[in-house]
């Protein structure tokens, strides 16, 4: 009986191919095969052998090319044949990645699963943009959510944004009227300071700011399009943070 393949779930961070994992370079550089999802940055696809094979899962905003059990099951035929596969995503597979459903899926089928953590898009955005996600002066913690999910309006964020705490809206640009609205009639500020980064760490990268009122009209005018992230809170208007941004921008 032919040996069974592992399945790597690997994070590919937040795009820039030097902020890969040594761990995670060194399997893309020897995959026999390669299955990714679409925001993964070409630039790190090129990293691997040419006679790898790529298949993309890309999933955009209602339209999925392949549903999530179909994925398992993919990821899992694979290792079955022999074969070790790099199952590719950005930022971090834990991180509302869905790595732990290809896990869970992988061990119940008896096939061996490795996890290759990378930096997580929040993580990556935010460094690039000189947001401190935490603050000795602003902030003490820090909450992920995701903006665009089932029953988003029933959901109780009560206590994750506010004086001394950071927000960060994971896949919040379609919603982001919905996400004001509820976070003010929970009781935030509508002049609290806001920050969208759009296609962070990555060459084409813009970060946006404004009141969180202002939030659904500044993506409406900025044509803010994903991958993005809402980074909401005291942190996103601090002098040393505008002032780094302004300085790269002179040079």
């Amino acid at each position: 009986m032919a040996r069974a393949g592992t399945i790597y779930l690997v994070g590919a961070g937040p795009g820039d191919t030097d902020l890969l994992t040594l761990r995670a370079a060194r399997l893309i550089e020897s995959a026999d095969v390669i299955v990714h999802d679409g925001l993964v940055d070409r630039s790190i696809l090129d990293l691997a052998p040419s006679s790898a094979k790529l298949i993309s899962v890309a999933k955009r905003r209602s339209k999925h090319t392949m549903p999530q059990e179909e994925i398992n099951q993919l990821l899992i035929s694979i290792a079955r044949s022999g074969q070790d596969v790099v199952r590719l995503k950005g930022g971090d597979p834990f991180v509302f990645g869905r790595g732990g459903e290809e896990a869970e899926a992988a061990r119940a089928a008896g096939v061996s699963v490795e996890i290759v953590p990378g930096i997580s898009a929040a993580n990556g955005a935010a460094a690039a943009a000189q947001i401190a996600l935490t603050h000795r002066d602003a902030s003490s913690i820090v909450s992920f959510v995701a903006g665009q999910c089932k029953g988003l309006a029933d959901q109780d964020w009560a206590g994750l944004a506010g004086k001394g705490r950071t927000l960060v809206i994971y896949m919040g640009v379609k919603t982001a009227p919905l996400i004001a609205e509820k976070l003010m009639a929970d009781g935030l500020s509508p002049e609290m300071p806001v920050a969208v980064i759009e296609n962070g760490a990555r060459p084409s990268m813009r970060v946006l700011r404004a009141s969180l009122a202002g939030l659904p009209d500044l993506v409406v005018r900025e044509n803010v399009i994903s991958p993005s992230l809402i980074v909401i809170g005291e942190v996103t208007a601090r002098d040393d943070a505008l002032a780094a941004l302004a300085q790269e921008a002179a040079i």
